[in-house]
């Protein structure tokens, strides 16, 4: 964790390690593969190396542009850009970029690399449902994601499936001419794809739900006000059910950043979802109001 106000969450940190691990031991499988289907160790680390470190190096820029956002300057957005500024000198972090994407889906996500390079983004539907104190309960979320760093770890977990979906595809193509490119090779390169892929996502899922919860922890102690985190997350999840399912399904690869899941109604998307049910998130806000007050 980077070195600022934010409770520290040693939970998270097992978590982001473990995870780390296991995605450091799939892609040395994966290179292994793609030397196997390629018949080139070069073009095997080049590929991976290469396309892994690029998915890092650009995740918050290639995150807004998923999402149609822009960034925005304080000119642009005043309140927005003095509710971050009144955060990160409150949190003592490097203040991120600020960005808006023009959607009546409210949400909000924070991306990069580390703290010194990232960026937070509202969509419009947000701001324009919440009032001031709620919205700034969910820049605290936001912002803990990046002091937490977890966000590193989310981006590359889950631009690995996206990864061995293409090269998987792909890779025996690549100074593999004197191979079969059909039959049981082509076979064996769809499975390796399907098992790294469900492996990525097993390995996303195993942090995603408790960095939610940490992020939910750190940002109300942060700010001290759990009641206007939680009366947001009300407000967005009851608000996300009104939005076009069309708009909802274009949003969802981003699920994993979003501060609430892009889905409608009990379904099975909810049931594997990226984050903690709303009750348990609830209960858990109403938890640390309990303990601030008591503290007072």
């Amino acid at each position: 964790m980077a070195r600022t106000r934010f409770r520290s969450d040693r939970g998270l940190t097992l978590r982001m390690g473990g995870v780390g691990l296991g995605l450091v031991l799939l892609y040395v499988l994966f290179g292994a593969f793609l030397i196997s289907a390629t018949n080139s160790v070069a073009l095997a680390a080049i590929i991976v190396i290469g396309m892994s470190w690029g998915q890092w190096y650009f995740s918050d820029s290639l995150a807004l542009k998923s999402m149609g956002a822009h960034v925005v300057t304080p000119e642009q957005a005043p309140e927005l850009h003095a509710m971050i500024d009144r955060l990160v000198a409150l949190a003592d972090m490097p203040k991120p970029r600020v960005a808006v994407a023009v959607t009546d889906m409210p949400n909000a996500f924070a991306t990069g690399r580390s703290p010194k390079h990232s960026a937070v983004c509202v969509t419009t539907g947000i701001m324009q449902r919440l009032d001031a104190d709620e919205l700034e309960g969910v820049l605290a979320h936001e912002l803990a994601h990046v002091a937490n760093r977890d966000v590193s770890i989310m981006t590359v977990a889950s631009s690995l499936g996206l990864l061995a979906g293409f090269l998987t595809r792909w890779g025996m193509w690549f100074g593999g001419g004197n191979r079969d490119k059909s039959g049981p090779a082509m076979i064996v390169v769809i499975l390796v794809s399907l098992v790294v892929t469900a492996i990525s996502f097993l390995l996303t899922r195993a942090l995603s739900r408790y960095r939610e919860l940490s992020a939910d922890r750190s940002g109300s102690y942060l700010t001290g006000r759990p009641s206007k985190l939680a009366s947001a997350l009300v407000k967005i999840s009851g608000d996300m059910g009104r939005i076009p399912t069309s708009d909802l399904r274009e949003a969802q690869p981003m699920n994993a950043f979003f501060i609430a899941p892009a889905v409608k109604g009990e379904t099975a998307a909810v049931l594997m979802s990226t984050h903690p049910p709303l009750q348990a998130r609830l209960d858990q806000l109403a938890r640390i109001g309990a303990d601030l007050t008591e503290r007072r």
